[in-house]
């Protein structure tokens, strides 16, 4: 899935889709910053979006393109977050599909429009409408990575990914690109995911399975515990494979369902391994819960804890942290029943802590992959939440991001 030749097809994958990339002169870098995505055949649209109530112009005019179910188009820009920005805002944000729509030539409530960056500024529409028609007139099969590199902010590299499956006796493609580093604790999805698919389904079916899939993917990822004004994953299912249109949640939908998970799955890896100045991807693994939605809890407070990824950055072994998150995480635990691991490395065992090999342990706090094992000893559910730990760059990053 992750194949080089995958990463660079990416949301072209999929039959019938084009994009483009283009430098419209919104990042004050110079570098890519407006994405034009594109099928000429209708495709069936699903979405989630942030829950942050100060949610940015763009999310309201997408939601609306979600809620009429077929779109054409994604216009996205980074740069600028057009959030916090009025009515002005949210007159730019439509305005910024209709010209998207003019473009390619369809209805502007048929283009979802998207935007990243700095929170509290206009979007300079003048460069946003030429940067539209460039992008437009570059919409080639090979714009897949000139797009994914148009929306990344902080990313040290656009997350990208396709794959194929066959469903019905058809051939059915999927891609995607997405971007997210920092400010990241979804309530729904990452900062920007766009995916693609040649799969015919019904609107109300995409629309489930993608809610689904995001509640044990997007949702599971925290790089600073912030969420964003303007997170949104969207689909697009063009149908142009062919295959007889899902209808129920039969085996081809559940096929379609999986597939979608196994993508977002690596993408949400993806994200929290490249969080902002992260030089170690945590995997918190959270198992003898009573419910998922507790084991989600107890992760996410360990995941969010600046001392515990502090202490992964500078590769201390100090469980104390750990199992202080667990305890305090709003979960009812019973401390004389919790193991927490390192590496598969026991360092505290129902309620002392544990006697370990110091020099397999140090190993472990070394690699860049570490797994930290959480045994509640109360139930049978499980929860997996991925982040990343806090190094000297990542407060240097977010020192310096607005200026």
């Amino acid at each position: 899935m992750f194949s080089e030749e995958h990463k660079k097809m990416g949301i072209t994958f999929p039959q019938g889709f084009q994009a483009a990339g283009v430098k419209a002169g919104i990042k004050k870098s110079g570098n890519l910053d407006l994405a034009l995505i594109y099928t000429e055949k209708e495709a069936a649209v699903a979405g989630t979006f942030t829950k942050n109530q100060v949610a940015a112009a763009p999310v309201y005019v997408s939601k609306e393109v979600v809620k009429g179910g077929k779109a054409h188009a994604i216009c996205a820009n980074a740069g600028c977050a057009n959030a916090c920005t009025g009515e002005q805002g949210l007159a730019d944000a439509r305005a910024m599909a209709k010209e998207a729509a003019d473009a390619v030539g369809c209805a502007a409530n048929e283009v979802i429009v998207a935007s990243t960056g700095v929170i509290g500024v206009q979007l300079p529409m003048d460069k946003v409408k030429k940067g539209v028609k460039a992008a437009a007139a570059e919409l080639s099969e090979n714009g897949s990575v000139n797009a994914g590199n148009a929306i990344i902010t902080t990313d040290t590299y656009s997350k990208a990914c396709a794959t194929e499956v066959e469903i019905g006796g058809k051939k059915v493609r999927f891609g995607a690109i997405a971007k997210g580093s920092g400010m990241i604790q979804p309530d729904m999805a990452t900062m920007l995911c766009f995916i693609t698919t040649d799969a015919a389904i019904d609107q109300p079916l995409l629309q489930a399975a993608l809610s689904e899939v995001v509640e044990v993917t997007f949702n599971m990822i925290s790089i600073d515990g912030d969420m964003s004004t303007n997170d949104m994953a969207i689909v697009l299912a063009n149908g142009a494979a062919g295959n007889a249109t899902i209808t129920k949640k039969d085996k081809d939908y559940e096929i379609f369902r999986d597939t979608l998970k196994e993508l977002c799955t690596g993408l949400s890896q993806r994200i929290a391994a490249d969080g902002e100045g992260a030089t170690k991807f945590l995997t918190i693994h959270v198992t003898g819960a009573k419910t998922f939605e507790s084991a989600k809890q107890v992760g996410m407070s360990v995941a969010k804890s600046p001392l515990v990824k502090t202490a992964f950055f500078g590769e201390d072994p100090n469980w104390g942290r750990v199992i202080c998150a667990v305890g305090y995480s709003g979960v009812p635990m019973e401390p004389e029943k919790t193991v927490v691991k390192f590496g598969g490395i026991a360092v505290y065992d129902k309620g002392v802590g544990a006697k370990f090999d110091e020099t397999a342990l140090r190993k472990v706090m070394a690699e860049h992959d570490v797994v930290i094992d959480v045994e509640l000893g109360l139930g049978n559910a499980e929860a997996t939440v991925w982040s990343c730990d806090f190094s000297y760059e990542y407060v240097k990053i977010n020192g310096e991001y607005h200026t």
